[in-house]
């Protein structure tokens, strides 16, 4: 049975409702609506979770108010802590979503920007099969090299599911062509793709270019449309649904964790790909980024 090793951030969402985004001097006034346990892994997590497959959380949990209230859902919801760590605490956000569903996170990054080689003491990386990492945790450039090396030790064979993230024009060239090898399937958006192959050609020609370099299909979302994916044979899109939207918080994480699942359970790459497609419809009619897997 296949399994996957997620890594990355926990960290909580703080979420409010604003009319608008304020402009730089003005002053807006903004509708608290929720307080949730979030960040890419832990949606990825919890998407994985909610399709029927097991993964294992490979998080930092610090010391702090919000590393309590990260630890309090982790034992609600029977997570084990496998990176328990002192120093700092965990990163927040604060989610402000417009009347369309739209969000833009202001984050305050915690002890996730800071990755340690002996973190990965904790872990068997031969008992994977996936590997999940954002490129939220490669844009600090000593984070990047130990976890990169670390990804470089695991076994031949086995796939890294990278996501870029809305941060991927931050990420050092260093480390974009440090993750960009063989068996790494690219999952992104299409603004992120356009960072990572910029050029004025069709997102198909840039997805074929990105698959030329990593030989491993590439997946880019398309919002309601659904996604569309280059195999090297094939680029197809898998059409999605629509669907009335309360936010867009963690839909991006979702479609990931629902691919990985369903590449876990074996299913080929269009079927999992609609899999992606309805976690994603999913979760963006909930007000958290993070379906629920505590059942």
């Amino acid at each position: 049975m296949s399994r996957a090793l997620v890594l990355g951030a926990v960290f909580v969402d703080i979420v409010v409702d604003v009319p608008q985004l304020p402009l730089s001097g003005e002053d807006a006034t903004g509708e608290m609506v929720a307080s949730h346990v979030g960040g890419c892994a832990y949606n990825v997590y919890g998407a994985i979770r909610a399709a029927g497959q097991s993964a294992t959380l490979f998080v930092p949990v610090g010391v702090g108010q919000y590393a309590d209230v990260v630890r309090a859902d982790f034992a609600h919801k029977q997570v084990p802590v496998k990176i328990p760590v002192t120093g700092a605490d965990n990163g927040w956000d604060l989610a402000m979503v417009e009347p369309n569903g739209e969000r833009t996170f202001l984050t305050i990054d915690g002890i996730e920007r800071h990755w340690q080689p002996s973190w990965f003491d904790r872990v068997d990386l031969a008992a994977y099969d996936y590997f999940y990492i954002s490129g939220y945790e490669l844009e600090n450039p000593q984070s990047a090299r130990v976890i990169l090396a670390a990804l470089a030790q695991r076994p031949a064979g086995t796939t890294v599911i990278f996501d870029p993230s809305p941060r991927v024009a931050h990420l050092p060239a260093a480390v974009r062509t440090g993750i960009l090898g063989a068996e790494v399937m690219v999952h992104c958006n299409e603004v992120e793709i356009g960072h990572l192959m910029p050029g004025e050609e069709t997102l198909q020609a840039k997805m074929r270019r990105l698959f030329e370099v990593t030989h491993c299909p590439v997946i880019v979302t398309l919002g309601e449309r659904g996604a569309i994916f280059d195999d090297g044979q094939v680029c197809q899109t898998v059409t999605g649904e629509s669907v009335p939207v309360t936010n867009t918080i963690g839909a991006g994480d979702n479609h990931c964790g629902g691919l990985i699942a369903g590449l876990m359970a074996g299913l080929a790459l269009p079927t999992a790909m609609q899999r992606a497609n309805e976690l994603a419809a999913k979760v963006v009619q909930q007000t958290s980024g993070c379906l629920d897997f505590n059942k």
